[in-house]
């Protein structure tokens, strides 16, 4: 039986999310990644403002995140064991860095860019995301497939049975969304990002990202990572890079990756990091089933492994 970690993504983070871990390991951790930022995450976390949802900021703040529950994870439960490492989207980098794929001054490194092609690759307000609920994933496939020629709209998140979030062109996604309603869906909403990520309006910003990455050193991991693109474990250094410069513009798969660690033997899912969403989807893709899902998202949560 198996031992997952899983690393959120985008969409996770609040104001106060790193309050209820009383370690040094966040300060420490959220200082190096301010030093390379050049902002204050760590008070971007503790304080109202408007950037804490800024792509620029809100990947380097998750990436540190979730890199600090696993460390707190590390020295609390030393014994804890994980076979395979996954995360949903921007995750996949602090699954990969939690691998020891690359170093964490890297990885924030690599955040930093790919969040910055992700920002510039669409014109602001031109792009979007929106939420799909209810509806089965061929119905949202074929809806989207029968309205590519007026522009780029397609599935980028297979979250969970029932829920796909959709991205392209802003005015193609707000129009669409009444269809999709008339079709079954129980909701579909626009998501506050201004970043249509996942689609292939990122083709572009892929390409960079490829380029930048040639820069880096990738190891072999100490275990699988389970990656957004194919939902497959993977060990292979090219393989790793190729598929994380893929996943910006390909779906994230994940509800097919959870599906693969229930094959594989699934005895325990956690979440490392801030906030339930993946907890959350997880339980809904393993119903039923005796696998233990949680979230670290405080002290407390890690006695429950």
């Amino acid at each position: 039986m198996n031992n997952v970690l899983v690393f959120p993504g985008q969409g996770s983070q609040s104001i106060g999310m790193m309050k209820s871990y009383t370690s040094n390991v966040v300060k420490e951790v959220f200082s190096k990644a301010s030093e390379i930022i050049n902002e204050d995450l760590l008070g971007l976390v503790e304080n109202e403002n408007e950037k804490i949802n800024q792509t620029i900021y809100t990947q380097p703040i998750m990436l540190a995140a979730g890199y600090a529950t696993f460390l707190i994870l590390k020295d609390k439960k030393p014994s804890f064991s994980f076979d395979f490492l996954a995360g949903h989207s921007l995750g996949e980098i602090t699954a990969l860095l939690a691998g020891d794929v690359f170093s964490y001054e890297d990885s924030i490194k690599i955040v930093k860019k790919r969040s910055e092609l992700m920002q510039n690759a669409v014109p602001e307000g031109k792009g979007a995301m929106a939420a799909i609920l209810g509806l089965e994933d061929e119905k949202v496939e074929q809806i989207c497939a029968d309205l590519k020629d007026h522009g780029v709209i397609e599935p980028v998140n297979y979250n969970s049975p029932g829920q796909i979030v959709i991205a392209g062109e802003k005015e193609l996604i707000e129009s669409s969304l009444e269809k999709f309603k008339e079709q079954g869906a129980k909701r579909a909403l626009l998501l506050p990002v201004s970043v249509p990520s996942h689609c292939s309006l990122m083709k572009e910003a892929g390409q960079s990202f490829s380029d930048y990455l040639d820069q880096i050193v990738f190891n072999e991991p100490n275990v699988p990572i389970i990656q957004n693109v194919n939902a497959k474990p993977t060990v292979n250094p090219d393989d790793l890079k190729r598929n994380l410069v893929a996943q910006l513009f390909n779906p994230v798969r994940w509800t097919e990756s959870v599906k693969l660690m229930e094959s594989e033997g699934l005895n325990c899912l956690v979440e490392c990091g801030p906030g339930k969403v993946l907890t959350g989807l997880n339980k809904r893709i393993l119903q039923p089933s005796d696998t233990k899902v949680l979230s670290l998202i405080s002290d407390e949560s890690f006695n429950e492994l």
